[in-house]
C-alpha cells in the first residue's frame, strides 16, 4: 500500500483510480497528473475562492456571506452554510382593545 499525502493508496486498484482517494483528486486531474500533493491541491481551491471574492462576482459575494452559492433555497435548509440557528426574538403584539 503507498502513501501520499497522508493518505493509503491502495495497490490492488489501478494509478489513476487509487489517486481518487486524495482530497481534489478526481478521475481526469488523476488521469493527467499522478503526482500532485494534496496540501497543494488544498491551497489551489483557496485561491481560487480568494479570486471570486477579490473580484466580488456572485459566488465570491456567496462565499464571504457563508451563504450557498449554487442556487439553493435558504429559506428553510442551508443549515451547513449558515451554520447553528440563531434565534431572533419576535415583536411583540399590541394588546387588543
Amino acid at each position: 500500500m503507498a502513501r501520499i499525502a497522508g493518505i493509503d493508496l491502495p495497490k490492488n486498484k489501478r494509478g489513476e483510480i487509487a489517486l481518487t482517494y486524495i482530497y481534489g483528486i478526481g478521475r481526469s486531474t488523476a488521469q493527467y497528473t499522478e503526482f500532485k500533493v494534496e496540501g497543494q491541491l488544498r491551497s489551489e481551491v483557496q485561491m481560487n475562492i480568494k479570486r471570486l471574492m477579490d473580484i466580488a462576482c456572485y459566488r465570491g459575494l456567496r462565499h464571504r456571506k457563508g451563504l450557498p452559492l449554487r442556487g439553493q433555497r435558504t429559506r428553510t435548509n442551508s443549515r451547513t452554510r449558515k451554520g447553528k440557528r440563531k434565534t431572533v426574538a419576535g415583536k411583540k403584539k399590541a394588546p387588543k382593545k
